[in-house]
C-alpha cells in the first residue's frame, strides 16, 4: 500500500455539499493535502451536520449532492492527483424517521416477518419494539394519537401499521402493532433493541451477519471497484460490533490488500490494537494525547490539583471520578443493556449455581432452570430482566444485575476482544471484587463462563457494552466533572496523566513508527471536546498555576454557578476560546449552548433525562451576565493576551509535530488558522475557505506574516510541511530524538526523519522566557553535517549545531531539510 501523505477532513451536508468539496480541491492542492477525508456518504437524516445517522446504506445522500456531485467531486480528486477516504459507519443506522428508512418501516409494519428484521439487534422475546418516543406523560401522550392516510400518527411523528390493524381507536390500533410507542424516558431501562450508546433514535445493526455485511456494504464497495482514487475507508465504531475482528477482516478481503484502512478505535494509554487485525491503524486519538502531553507542564499538578479539591469541596483522582460516572450511567441511561446482559447470564449454570450458593436457601433461583443457554443462543433468546426477576426472585435478580453492571464499570480499556487478550478481563474482575467483595462468587462465575465461551452470547453482549459504559462514564459524565485541567480531558486521553516528558514523547512516537506507520494522526475532530489551539492556550494555564487559580477564585466569586465544578470548566473554556472582540456576541450564544451540554452531561445538578429549569435557566444566564460586565471583560482580556502568545507557539509546535512524526496526519477542516472551538456542534461551524485561500496565495509570495491572531503563521507551517510530505514522501521515514544541549534544552523537543528531515519546537514557552530565553542552548543536527535549510522560513541554517535563539528567532519552530 502506498499510504497517503496528508488528508484533511470535511464535513459534508446540505450547506457544504459535494460539488462545494469540488470546489475546494483546488486549494487543497495547493496548500500540499494528498487526501481528501470525507465524512459519511451514505443519505443520512434530513439536516444531519455529521452523517452517522445513515438512514439508507444502498443511496448516496441526495441532501449533500447525490451521485452527481460525488462523481464529480471524485474527477476533480483524480485531475488534482489527489484520493479520498471514505468515512463509514457499519454499527447503526437512523431511525429517528421511520419513514426516511426503508428497512425500519418494514420492521415496524411486519415485525419479525420483516424482511430486515433480522438486520437489528432486537430482543424480540421481550415483546413488542418499543420506541420512546412519547412525552413523560405517556397516557396522556396516548389520547395524541390519531389514524392519517394509513399511519399511526403522534404530532409530526409517523409510524406504519401492520396489515389488518388499522380498525377501531387509535389506541386500539397501537396496540395490535408489531411495536408500542412509550414515554422517552422509559428508554434507558426498558429499551428492547441495542443502539449506539444511549442515543436510541440509532438503532444498531448486526453486521456480523454475512447479509447484513453484504446489504449494509454494497454501495460502498462498488463505489471502491470502480474509483481507484478511492485510497481506503475508516471505520466508524468498531467497537460496538459483535465480533470487531472478524469484521475487520472481511472487509480487508473485501477491499482488498492494498487499500488503506483505519478504524476509529480509542485506544486507552499503553494499549495496543489486536495483532490480528488487518488494518493500518485508527483514527489518530493516541497521537493527539502524545502531542498534548509534551506541551503540558507538570510542575503546575499540584497547585491545580490542590484549588479543584478546594474549590468543589471534593477530594478525588480521576480514576475514582471515572468508575463513579461509570457505575451511574449503568444504572440509568444504559440500565436496559445491563438487564439484558443480566439475562443472559442468567442462562449460564455457573453463573445461575454461583448465584444461588452466594444467596443462601431464601434466594435461590427457583424455576432458573428454564432460562436459555448461551452456547448458540441468538440475541432474541435472551431472558429479559423481567424474566430474571420471576426465576431468581427480585433479591437474586438485584445482585445479579449489580455483578453485572460492575464487571463492566471494572474494565482499563474500552472493550476486550476475545479470545485474544484476556488481561482486560482479568482486570475487570478484579477491580469489580475490590469494589464489592460480597460479589465475588458471582463476578467469579461471570469471568469464568466468559473465558470458557468467548464466542458466546453472553461475551459478545459483555465486550459490546463494557465500551458503552467506558464511553458515557468517562468522556461523556467524569470528563465534564473532574475539571482540575480540561485541557487532559480529551477523547482517548488520561486526565491524571499531567503531562508527557519529551522522553516519554519519543519513546512514544518511535514505537509509532515501528508498530504502524501508516496510522492516521490527529489534533482535532469532529468528536474532540476542544479544538486543538483551544488546548494549547489551556496548556500555558500548567505553567502559571498560581496566577490562574487567583483569578479564576475571584471572578468565580463575582459571578458564580450552580455548581462548583461547572465554574472549574466554564471559566477554563471562555479565557480557552474566548475569540477576538468583534466576535464576543457570537461567542455569548456559543457558550449558552456549550454551557448547556457540558451541565446536563455531568449530570451533577441537572441532566438530559431530569432537567432542572431554574438550573438550567441560570447557566444560560451566565455568559451574559459574565460578557456584560465591561470590568470584568477588560479583565479577561487582558489574561486573554498574556497567554495567547505562549498558546500560540504550543498550537505551532503541536501542528509540526504531528506534520513531521510518523503516521498519517489529519487536517480537521479549518485548523490550518488558528481555530477555538469546543464540542460538537461548536467545532462543525462554517469554515471561511476563501480567507484561507486568499492567505495561503500571499504566502505563495514570500510573505512571512508574523505570529498574530490572524493565524497564518500557523497556515505556513501547515502548508511547508504538508507540501514537503506530498512531493518529497522519501524524507518521512525513520524516527530518532536529535538532543538539544544547553542551559534550556528541556524546552525543544526535535527528531529527525531519514538523517534528512528535523523537526524543532518550543515547549513551555512562558518557563523558557522566564529563564531569559535560550541563552547558548544549541540543537546537534545529525551527521554532523552542515547544509541544511529552514523550509518554514525558506532561509540556510548556520553551521552543524546551531544555536536555538538564531534558528527560532522568527518562529517557535523550524523544520530543517538537507538536499538530496
Amino acid at each position: 500500500m502506498a499510504r497517503p501523505s496528508t488528508t484533511y477532513r470535511l464535513q459534508f451536508s446540505k450547506d457544504q455539499t459535494f460539488q462545494r468539496g469540488a470546489e475546494l480541491v483546488a486549494y487543497l492542492d495547493q496548500l500540499g493535502i494528498g487526501t481528501l477525508y470525507s465524512s459519511p456518504l451514505l443519505e443520512s437524516g434530513a439536516g444531519s451536520n455529521h452523517g452517522y445517522d445513515v438512514v439508507n446504506p444502498t443511496w448516496i445522500s441526495v441532501e449533500r449532492g447525490g451521485i452527481e456531485g460525488l462523481d464529480l467531486l471524485l474527477r476533480v480528486l483524480r485531475e488534482a492527483g489527489m484520493t479520498m477516504l471514505i468515512d463509514i459507519v457499519p454499527n447503526h443506522v437512523g431511525v429517528e424517521v421511520p419513514r426516511a428508512n426503508p428497512w425500519w418501516w418494514d420492521v415496524l409494519a411486519h415485525g419479525q416477518g420483516s424482511r430486515w428484521a433480522g438486520h437489528f439487534d432486537i430482543d424480540w422475546a421481550a415483546g413488542p419494539l418499543l420506541l420512546p418516543i412519547l412525552d413523560a406523560d405517556e397516557a396522556g401522550a396516548l389520547e395524541q394519537l390519531k389514524i392519517e392516510n394509513g399511519e399511526l400518527r403522534y404530532y409530526e411523528h409517523a409510524f406504519p401499521l401492520a396489515p389488518g390493524t388499522g380498525d377501531g381507536s387509535p389506541q386500539e390500533v397501537h396496540e395490535r402493532q408489531h411495536y408500542r410507542l412509550v414515554s422517552w424516558k422509559r428508554g434507558a431501562a426498558e429499551l428492547t433493541y441495542r443502539r449506539f450508546f444511549d442515543v436510541s433514535t440509532l438503532a444498531a445493526v448486526r453486521v456480523e451477519i454475512p447479509e447484513v455485511f453484504e446489504d449494509t456494504h454494497r454501495e460502498v464497495l462498488r463505489w471502491l471497484s470502480e474509483h481507484p482514487e478511492i485510497v481506503g475507508l475508516r471505520v466508524d465504531h468498531p467497537d460496538g460490533l459483535a465480533d470487531p475482528g472478524a469484521y475487520v477482516r472481511r472487509l480487508r478481503e473485501a477491499i482488498g490488500p492494498d487499500r488503506w484502512l483505519l478504524v476509529e478505535k480509542i485506544l486507552h494509554l499503553g494499549e495496543e490494537m489486536p495483532a490480528s487485525w488487518p488494518v493500518d491503524g485508527t483514527s489518530g486519538y493516541e497521537a493527539l494525547a502524545d502531542v498534548q502531553g509534551v506541551f503540558v507542564d507538570p510542575s503546575g499538578a499540584g497547585l491545580l490539583t490542590q484549588f479543584a479539591a478546594e474549590h468543589t469541596g471534593v477530594r478525588e483522582s480521576a480514576h475514582a471520578a471515572e468508575h463513579r460516572g461509570r457505575r451511574e450511567v449503568a444504572d440509568t441511561i444504559l440500565a436496559a443493556e445491563v438487564a439484558r446482559i443480566a439475562g443472559v447470564a442468567l442462562g449460564v449454570p455457573g453463573v445461575r449455581a454461583a448465584l444461588e450458593a452466594s444467596a443462601g436457601p431464601s434466594g435461590a433461583a427457583e424455576g432458573a432452570e428454564g432460562a436459555e443457554t448461551v452456547e448458540g443462543a441468538e440475541s432474541s433468546d435472551a431472558p429479559v430482566a423481567s424474566e430474571v426477576s420471576e426465576a431468581a426472585g427480585a433479591d437474586s435478580s438485584e445482585r445479579l444485575r449489580e455483578a453485572v453492571a460492575e464487571f463492566l464499570c471494572g474494565f482499563p480499556v474500552y472493550r476486550s476482544y476475545l479470545p485474544e487478550g484476556r488481561e482486560s478481563l482479568d482486570v475487570a474482575v478484579s477491580v469489580a471484587r475490590a469494589n464489592r467483595p460480597d460479589l465475588a462468587p458471582v463476578l467469579g462465575a461471570l469471568h469464568a463462563a466468559l473465558l470458557a465461551d468467548p464466542h458466546g452470547l453472553l461475551a459478545t453482549r459483555v465486550q459490546q457494552t463494557s465500551g458503552m459504559i467506558m464511553a458515557k462514564g468517562v468522556e461523556d459524565t467524569a470528563f465534564y466533572r473532574w475539571n482540575r485541567f480540561v485541557a487532559l480531558n480529551e477523547v482517548g486521553g488520561d486526565p491524571s496523566r499531567f503531562g508527557l516528558s519529551p522522553t516519554g514523547f519519543h519513546t512514544a512516537f518511535a514505537a509509532r513508527e515501528a508498530g504502524r506507520p501508516a496510522t492516521m494522526t490527529t489534533l482535532s475532530t469532529h468528536d474532540t471536546k476542544r479544538s486543538e489551539d483551544v488546548r494549547a492556550r489551556l496548556a500555558v494555564l500548567a505553567e502559571i498555576p498560581r496566577e490562574w487559580t487567583d483569578l479564576l477564585r475571584d471572578w468565580s466569586a463575582r459571578y458564580p454557578l450552580p455548581d462548583r465544578s461547572l465554574e472549574l470548566l466554564a471559566w477554563q473554556c471562555l479565557v480557552g476560546a474566548w475569540p477576538v472582540p468583534p466576535e464576543l456576541p457570537d461567542f455569548r450564544a456559543r457558550l449558552v449552548a456549550y454551557l448547556g451540554k457540558a451541565s446536563k452531561e455531568a449530570k451533577l445538578v441537572t441532566s438530559h433525562v431530569d432537567a432542572v429549569p431554574e438550573v438550567d435557566a441560570a447557566i444560560a444566564a451566565w455568559p451574559e451576565q459574565v460578557l456584560s460586565d465591561p470590568e470584568l471583560v477588560a479583565e479577561i482580556q487582558a489574561f486573554v493576551d498574556r497567554i495567547s502568545g505562549p498558546g500560540w507557539s504550543n498550537s505551532l509546535g503541536q501542528k509540526l509535530l504531528q506534520l513531521a512524526g510518523p503516521g498519517v496526519p489529519d487536517v480537521y477542516q479549518g485548523t490550518e488558522l488558528f481555530e477555538y472551538s469546543l464540542v460538537d456542534p461548536d467545532n462543525r461551524r462554517p469554515v471561511d475557505f476563501a480567507a484561507r485561500h486568499a492567505l495561503l496565495a500571499r504566502l505563495d509570495e514570500g510573505w512571512l506574516p508574523d505570529v498574530d491572531p490572524e493565524g497564518a503563521a500557523k497556515l505556513l507551517v501547515t502548508a511547508t510541511a504538508a507540501r514537503l510530505r506530498r512531493y518529497r514522501p522519501e524524507l518521512f521515514h525513520g524516527y530518532r530524538a536529535v538532543p538539544a544541549q544547553g542551559a534550556a534544552a528541556e524546552h525543544a523537543v526535535a527528531f529527525q526523519r531519514t538523517g534528512k528531515l528535523v523537526a524543532v519546537v518550543t515547549r513551555l514557552p512562558v518557563g523558557l522566557a522566564a529563564k531569559g530565553g535560550w541563552g547558548d542552548t544549541v540543537l546537534p543536527l545529525p551527521d554532523g553535517a552542515a547544509d541544511w535549510h529552514d523550509m518554514i522560513t525558506d532561509t540556510p541554517v548556520e553551521g552543524n549545531a546551531p544555536r536555538l535563539d538564531t534558528l527560532l528567532s522568527r518562529y517557535p519552530v523550524a523544520l530543517l531539510v538537507r538536499p538530496v
